[in-house]
């Protein structure tokens, strides 16, 4: 097994609490399905939203999944000038047979504007 790093993204349709707690467990629903994972598979997850997000935190949203005992923890990302708004980022920590090339990052709902190459 080896430990691998799943980077993902989507951007929230508004700054609700109810908008982050329906964006944050489809990005990390589709993150570990995309990778044939399951939650027990993760190591940590590290979230980020854009600062215009302050409704509630994004691990709040992302307790609405069996995550279990799975470390969560949010930052706000950088606010840069004429950056995508209203985004949640994560970092996923997980153990896989996986090479590094097998593994697949996720952007939604808008967010694949920010890393196209890695875009499914």
């Amino acid at each position: 097994m080896a430990v691998r790093a799943i980077r993902g993204a989507i951007q929230v349709r508004d700054g609700s609490a109810a908008a982050l707690y329906e964006a944050v467990p489809k990005l990390l629903s589709e993150v570990f399905s995309a990778n044939d994972l399951s939650f027990s598979d993760g190591i940590s997850v590290l979230l980020t939203a854009t600062p215009d997000l302050t409704a509630d935190f994004p691990a709040a949203a992302a307790r609405s999944l069996p995550v279990g005992d799975l470390p969560l923890i949010c930052a706000v990302e950088i606010d840069v000038p004429g950056a995508l708004p209203r985004v949640v980022r994560v970092l996923v920590h997980v153990e896989t047979s996986k090479n590094r090339s097998e593994i697949h990052h996720v952007y939604l709902d808008g967010a694949e504007a920010l890393r196209k190459d890695l875009a499914q």
